[in-house]
């Protein structure tokens, strides 16, 4: 009988693990195994090319941080990460509370939505091609800026050092918005509106109700964004690789532009698992600090 009832027991505890089953053997496959070869490569010298490459350490991280190009890199990185992040914080803020507005009809939000989320719909192919014929020196942005009197000659926009750089950053920022209005307009229609009532009869203007109620109300959500924004630009390669790839002269060169030049340009693989293992690092730490608030919130 006590055996019987053991066997009930261990059944019923390890039902759930067998229907887990199948997603952890695939998370094991595709995300932890390649995560520990990455790691080896860059403990080893030129790994895959070399048959039999030699344990070197931490050199290769060394050697990383010694590279001027990866500094750049990093250096171009946080100032595409930043900004795309505060003008998405700020334009989705915007654009959200537009669409939520009691002044507006429902048929016209329902038509704002649509164009104001149309960045989000687009492929980064589409993106990149896109803003490639607009920035172009033969495109409208320049016809508009040449017409205005703005500027008497055409402009390259992703072929210039001291403009590409915010060009592209100016990219991202259009086609990332979007996640972040839809978001927060969802985080508004869940607030009580027996507090802006509240609020409106104790006088409060509009801009403390704002800071005081929205904002608040609100927090959980944003730094939920910010976490995750932060972690998908840091990661962001397709967008910048089809319009600069880079360049000019490492100008828009950012983490993930260098990993990928180190390993399929240059064939330095061991140097591209060790950018790779560094940026894990940092997507790491900011993975935890956002399980911690989620932890936190439930």
């Amino acid at each position: 009988m006590n055996t019987k009832r053991r066997k009930d027991v261990f059944r019923k505890k390890a039902t759930p693990y067998l229907y887990l089953s199948p997603t952890i053997i695939l998370m094991f496959i595709l995300l932890v195994i390649p995560i520990i070869m990455v790691i080896r490569y860059s403990l080893f010298d030129n790994v895959i090319i070399n048959k039999n490459p030699q344990f070197v350490g931490f050199a290769n991280y060394a050697a990383v941080l010694k590279d001027k190009t990866f500094w750049i890199a990093v250096k171009n990185t946080l100032y595409f990460v930043i900004v795309s992040i505060i003008a998405h914080l700020i334009i989705g803020m915007v654009f959200a509370l537009v669409l939520n507005t009691r002044y507006l009809n429902s048929r016209t939000k329902g038509i704002f939505r649509v164009l104001y989320a149309l960045p989000w719909m687009f492929t980064a192919s589409v993106i990149a091609i896109l803003w490639r014929m607009m920035l172009d020196p033969n495109g409208i942005l320049n016809y508009l800026i040449v017409t205005m009197g703005i500027s008497e000659k055409n402009i390259a926009f992703l072929a210039k050092r001291d403009i590409a750089l915010q060009a592209v950053t100016l990219i991202n920022i259009w086609s990332g918005y979007p996640f972040y209005m839809i978001s927060i307009l969802a985080g508004l229609q869940g607030i009580s509106t027996d507090l802006y009532e509240a609020a409106s009869i104790d006088g409060a203007t509009t801009i403390k109700t704002f800071l005081h109620i929205t904002i608040p109300q609100l927090k959980p959500i944003l730094i939920s964004l910010l976490m995750l924004d932060f972690v998908w630009t840091l990661q962001q390669f397709a967008l910048i690789w089809m319009t600069t790839g880079g360049g000019p002269v490492n100008a828009t060169e950012t983490v993930s532009t260098y990993i990928y030049k180190q390993g399929f340009t240059k064939y330095q693989y061991s140097m591209a698992s060790t950018g790779a293992v560094i940026l894990l690092i940092v997507c790491t730490i900011i993975g935890i600090f956002y399980v911690r608030q989620q932890r936190s919130e439930g």
